[in-house]
């Protein structure tokens, strides 16, 4: 019988994380600004909640999964005198690209943390990946302004890269590949909505959700900052619940917190374990 079982001992070589709600855009509040100002100027307005339900999938997807829910279909079918078709769905798409520059453009701050993530990576020699439900037409001017900011990942990948977006592992794949690290084992997915999760755990990866930054709790720095500490406390523990049911290793408030998870991490590894 054979009996042998290969154990990955070393380091933790690569972070992948995604973009809006993770790494940059503390809400991930512009593609949510970007599908309610699409759906407005159709006249079939949609609410945050509808909004940030398929969150985290390749934007084309987004939109159809929006005309698939019952209420959308329905007030779609009134409106319009029709069903959603896929002529209606590409164009939604080209529309939508517009709406979510410029909604891009107003959220490119980075979320407070990311700079205690470079450092620690730097020092430990692990590389930055990033990758994203966006387009890469669509961060054409995000990635600058993250570089102004301070940030740039060793490696950029967009649902448009790849033959299909979250759940399925390509887009972490095609950063692992491109980061030249030498197994899945050594790499650690971020990301704050269960769709992500499910792309890291498919890939073979670690995984972290982050569930105050991003798009579980949906508030803006300013707007999370405002709420009483009770308040806080009492979102963070639903949105920390949610996530974890998604299968993620670890469940965070933020980036803050990853350098402390990634030590968790090596220890596990070194001790023969694995994602």
């Amino acid at each position: 019988m054979y009996r042998y079982k290969r154990r990955y001992t070393g380091p933790v070589q690569a972070v992948i994380m995604d973009l809006a709600g993770t790494c940059v855009d503390f809400g991930s509040l512009a593609p949510i600004q970007a599908f309610q100002a699409l759906f407005a100027e159709e006249g079939v307005p949609i609410s945050v909640a509808e909004a940030r339900a398929p969150m985290g999938k390749e934007k084309r997807e987004h939109i159809e999964a929006l005309l698939a829910m019952p209420r959308i279909a329905q007030e779609w079918l009134a409106v319009k005198g029709s069903k959603a078709s896929d002529a209606d769905v590409d164009r939604l798409y080209y529309a939508f690209v517009v709406h979510q520059i410029a909604a891009i453009a107003d959220n490119h701050q980075l979320i407070s943390g990311i700079d205690l993530v470079m450092e620690y990576c730097d020092e430990m020699g692990i590389l930055i990946g990033v990758n994203t439900g966006y387009s890469r037409e669509m961060i054409q001017g995000l990635l600058p302004a993250m570089a102004e900011q301070g940030f740039t990942p060793d490696s950029v990948v967009c649902a448009s890269d790849v033959p299909a977006g979250r759940p399925y592992p390509w887009m972490c794949l095609t950063n692992a590949q491109a980061l030249e690290v030498s197994c899945v084992q050594a790499c650690v997915k971020v990301d704050d909505t269960a769709v992500g999760i499910e792309e890291g755990l498919n890939a073979g990866m670690w995984t972290v959700a982050v569930a105050v930054s991003g798009n579980q709790t949906g508030y803006s720095e300013a707007q999370w900052l405002a709420l009483s500490e009770e308040e806080r406390d009492v979102q963070a523990i639903v949105a920390h619940q949610a996530l974890a049911s998604s299968g993620a290793h670890y469940v965070i408030d933020s980036i803050a917190e990853l350098p402390e998870v990634l030590d968790d991490i090596t220890l596990r590894l070194a001790n023969e374990e694995r994602p």
